[in-house]
């Protein structure tokens, strides 16, 4: 099998950025933005190993007031990834809204599914009631995760999957709950690496998987191959792996066939 670059699930990059920059990270990044405005400058670029993703943060009161539901149905035939949406605790929006902007998105995703990357911060139980509702989908992944013990556990029971940084593993928390086969790892670039190891840049998720592999007795070649192998899960299950950058259909292709 061809050798695996890491994979980041969830970072923040500036939408000027070149290709050749993204290529020279040296890892297949899933990027987040903030608004279907930001989207809209990045939606037709044709980098090799990057995926944009179309957002709706829920910390930001701007970008929550114009979510506009008719254009982000259409943002979505333009990407395999939805990020960064979700709910916010802190935000000035009112949690009721906040809702009611994130249900008009999940019904999106569930007429056209897609990998999706959940905020949570200060509203995991929220949350964790919003899916509840929705029941079992695919493509769910919780972003810097940090529910308790039973909010995990029902997330887990609903399939989703958690994408953990360097921020959540360098302290014991309940993230070791989740097991190996529902995680992905993320930098969350610029946030979430504050304190990892340098360079500090989207995709440098070497030490996270240095954590992992001594929390699960593992390589961290094998902690790597593991997450391709949930990404891998996740793809099918969202049927995405056509709208990925062909480079990147090809690692899925190499990491399924290796599988069996």
């Amino acid at each position: 099998m061809i050798p695996l670059p890491p994979l980041d699930a969830h970072a923040h990059v500036d939408l000027a950025i070149s290709s050749s920059e993204l290529e020279n990270l040296g890892a297949v990044v899933m990027i987040a933005t903030r608004s279907l405005e930001d989207f809209k400058v990045v939606q037709d670029r044709k980098d090799l190993v990057s995926v944009w993703g179309v957002g709706c943060h829920p910390s930001l009161v701007g970008v929550q007031k114009a979510f506009n539901k008719a254009e982000f149905r259409l943002a979505l035939k333009k990407t395999p990834f939805v990020a960064e949406v979700g709910l916010d605790g802190s935000s000035r929006v009112s949690l009721e809204s906040q809702t009611e902007t994130l249900q008009s998105i999940l019904q999106e995703v569930c007429q056209q599914p897609r990998i999706i990357s959940l905020h949570s911060y200060g509203a995991t139980t929220m949350l964790v009631e919003v899916l509840k509702q929705e029941g079992v989908r695919p493509g769910r992944i919780l972003h810097w995760w940090l529910g308790d013990e039973a909010e995990t556990a029902e997330m887990l029971r609903l399939g989703c999957y958690f994408s953990v940084n360097y921020s959540m593993v360098r302290s014991s928390g309940v993230w070791s709950q989740i097991p190996l086969n529902r995680i992905l790892l993320e930098t969350d670039h610029p946030s979430g690496d504050r304190f990892s190891v340098r360079p500090r840049q989207p995709g440098s998720v070497i030490d996270i998987e240095a954590v992992l592999a001594s929390k699960f007795g593992l390589t961290p070649n094998e902690i790597r191959l593991q997450c391709w192998r949930n990404f891998v899960e996740i793809v099918d299950s969202t049927e995405t792996q056509a709208m990925m950058p062909i480079p990147v259909q090809r690692m899925i292709a190499a990491v399924r066939s290796a599988a069996k």
